[in-house]
């Protein structure tokens, strides 16, 4: 079957233009109201059950539940970061004024620390409360994926419309990660970045994420500092790989798990640092070629359905889906199938999860198919990736 990829995303992200890039969110629950009117909210196992049941639920409950929709940080970036995308494969000055548009309203959604100080501080964070087996952190609370993505997006907007508005924030980003989240580890060699300034946790790829912007504004600025520390958080995550080329979620033994995006993150940030780090290159080179074999051959069917984790298939997962995407148009260099494997990812996923009003549904599990369209989980990741093939089969 052809398939006309452009206009895909084109139906796409008018959909979520006139859904003005809000919605809800897998991890959302916690906005109840009828959750928060009760004491439950102030203990950690309630909390986490109520949000998983929310999540895993095969119909969407929040309009019962009165759970507004909302806007990401995250999500923002990942749709500017499309449109740069889209501008750098077609030149058409329409994506280029939407992209822009697209930062300013992340720009207003950014948590400013000392504001008058010479040298702030800026971070983004998840606009719900959200608990994990590890840590609770209140809506707001500056985290370290969100504000990932959004110094991504701002870096390649500098690289192409050259403000130095977006390299500034980028900047008082790295002042955040530097100043704020906890470290873990920390040697000589190696560096591990918490997910929050709240948590000590181990988390491979938002480390990786936090290292990787180090790296983007150190290489931009010649700082020194942020390279160096770019280089030990990859150094962190390569002396942890498992001998078949995985990388479990995190440190915890409760995080002992191995998944297909978590693992698609972990091979994208490592590319992109050992580009900019050039004492990387090399062991990099093989820690990536090890992990990327293992990736291909445990989670992909021969029709290009992506598997959640490497023993099992179900659920397959939209973000499963366009991370992988992401990542095989990135990883063609070292293996001449990740391309024509993201292609018929994409291909798969319009088949079986793309609703006709041109929006993708959450999951496929064995007996159902949900159908929330989530706005970053989803949306955003699938606007991303299919910029991303349209910009590396071009």
């Amino acid at each position: 079957m052809q398939v006309d990829f452009a206009e895909i995303y084109n139906q796409l992200f008018s959909w979520c233009q006139r859904e003005e890039f809000a919605g809800y969110d897998p991890f959302d629950g916690l906005q109840s109201r009828f959750f928060q009117a009760t004491p439950l909210k102030h203990f950690t196992f309630p909390r986490l059950a109520w949000l998983q049941m929310v999540k895993r639920s095969g119909k969407n409950l929040r309009p019962f539940l009165k759970i507004e929709k909302g806007v990401n940080p995250k999500g923002i970036a990942l749709f500017a970061l499309a449109e740069i995308s889209r501008f750098r494969t077609t030149g058409d000055t329409k994506h280029s004024q939407l992209a822009q548009q697209l930062l300013e309203r992340l720009l207003s959604l950014k948590i400013e620390f000392n504001a008058r100080h010479p040298h702030p501080q800026t971070a983004f964070g998840y606009n719900f409360d959200w608990q994990s087996r590890a840590f609770f952190a209140p809506q707001g609370t500056p985290t370290v994926v969100p504000t990932a993505f959004a110094a991504q997006s701002l870096i390649e907007a500098f690289e192409i419309f050259k403000d130095e508005q977006y390299l500034e924030t980028a900047q008082q980003i790295c002042r955040f990660i530097t100043a704020d989240l906890n470290r873990h580890n920390e040697s000589k060699d190696e560096i591990c970045f918490s997910y929050t300034p709240l948590d000590h946790t181990t988390v491979y790829n938002a480390s990786l994420l936090a290292g990787e912007c180090l790296a983007n504004v150190g290489f931009l600025t010649n700082n020194p500092e942020y390279l160096n520390l770019a280089e030990k958080s990859a150094r962190f995550v390569l002396n942890r790989q498992a001998p078949n080329g995985a990388w479990v979620y995190g440190g915890q033994s409760f995080q002992a798990w191995v998944d297909n995006f978590h693992t698609a993150f972990v091979l994208l940030s490592l590319n992109r640092l050992q580009k900019l780090i050039p004492g990387l290159q090399t062991e990099t080179e093989i820690s990536i070629k090890l992990g990327l074999d293992y990736w291909l051959d445990n989670f992909f069917l021969a029709d290009g359905t992506p598997k959640y984790y490497d023993r099992e298939i179900y659920p397959i997962d939209i973000h499963s889906a366009s991370a992988a995407i992401v990542a095989l148009c990135e990883l063609n260099c070292f293996n001449q199938g990740c391309l024509p494997l993201a292609e018929k990812v994409a291909r798969w996923t319009i088949e079986n999860m793309r609703d006709t009003e041109g929006f993708f549904y959450y999951q496929k599990r064995k007996n159902v198919i949900v159908k929330t369209p989530f706005i970053r989980w989803g949306q955003a990741w699938m606007a991303y990736a299919l910029a991303k093939l349209l910009e590396a089969k071009g």
